[in-house]
């Protein structure tokens, strides 16, 4: 990776940061920085993978960002882990860091009035370390091209629907992490093959140590007590979830271009499933589908929980 601008000297001790590789998203920078911004994240580092749409000169000249650009192969650097593994291990030890997608917005309890280093504060008192969000796939009530996401966006007043149900969970034995697999996805793209649905699962937010390491996105960790974030004795443990807006007008051609580079995970399968269904025009609507609201609402539904943070 070569470093394009490096703001780290800045960073201050208490600092929550946010480590994010992307790739031709320029139209989604915009909004996706002033959410995390209004959220209490101070500095952000982003690992560039070679985009071509004007994302790196978005990005170069804000203070608050450190920027690396490589040309490298995505899927050889995992799926782009091992590059933020080298980032979180070199600028975020002994900082609560959040590892997201610019398509993901983390939502937690209380974040309707509480900034995150709320969150962080009450985790550090409380000796916890690692807190898992779910992800929850928004999508349009219509085909999912047939409104324009223009840049600056809110995505989630396109996307507002998401699958309150149809959720599978399981506990992998090896890292002991939750699995839990479902919503529209499973539901649309991968109805006669389930078993192969993206995983929903994540652990974005890590108190950073220089050894940890994500072993597959930021579905598991080492070490593995990073990957209890769940009760095993009754009760319910805080968590919440990443609301993700993959479902706008600008995801066929996302889906397209993914589909030459084959880049992602097992063949890029996923965008193979996404690009066979698209032919039918699918909508991922339904009549059980829920509007969302807020984090309230999450919670009522069993998708979050603020367990004993009051």
């Amino acid at each position: 990776m070569t470093c394009l601008q490096n703001n780290t000297t800045a960073i201050q001790k208490d600092d929550v940061l946010l480590v994010c590789t992307l790739r031709n998203e320029r139209i989604r920078l915009p909004y996706f920085m002033k959410y995390y911004r209004d959220l209490g994240v101070k500095h952000f580092l982003f690992i560039d993978n070679d985009s071509d749409d004007g994302s790196r000169e978005y990005l170069i000249g804000e203070k608050d960002v450190s920027l690396w650009h490589t040309a490298a192969s995505y899927k050889k650097a995992l799926y782009g882990v091992h590059w933020m593994n080298g980032l979180a291990r070199k600028y975020c030890h002994n900082h609560w860091t959040l590892t997201v997608d610019v398509d993901e917005f983390f939502v937690f309890p209380f974040c309707d009035t509480r900034p995150i280093l709320a969150l962080t504060d009450w985790l550090d008192n409380s000796g916890v370390q690692s807190f898992s969000a779910m992800l929850i796939d928004m999508y349009p009530k219509g085909p999912i091209d047939a409104q324009p996401y223009q840049e600056g966006m809110d995505p989630m007043k396109i996307a507002q629907w998401f699958d309150s149900g149809n959720y599978m969970l399981s506990t992998n034995a090896e890292y002991q992490n939750l699995w839990i697999q479902g919503g529209p996805r499973a539901r649309v793209f991968f109805n006669d093959d389930p078993v192969n649905a993206p995983s929903l699962n994540k652990i974005p937010l890590v108190k950073w140590h220089k050894d940890y390491v994500y072993m597959h996105s930021t579905h598991m960790l080492l070490p593995r007590r990073l990957n209890h974030v769940y009760a095993t004795e009754g009760g319910e443990k805080a968590s919440g979830a990443l609301l993700h807006t993959k479902f706008l007008s600008t995801f066929v051609q996302k889906t397209e271009e993914e589909l030459k580079r084959r880049q992602h995970y097992a063949g890029s399968r996923e965008y193979l499933a996404y690009h066979n269904r698209l032919q039918d025009d699918p909508e991922l609507w339904c009549n059980w589908s829920e509007k969302y609201i807020n984090w309230r609402q999450l919670e009522i539904l069993g998708l979050i929980s603020k367990g004993n943070w009051a």
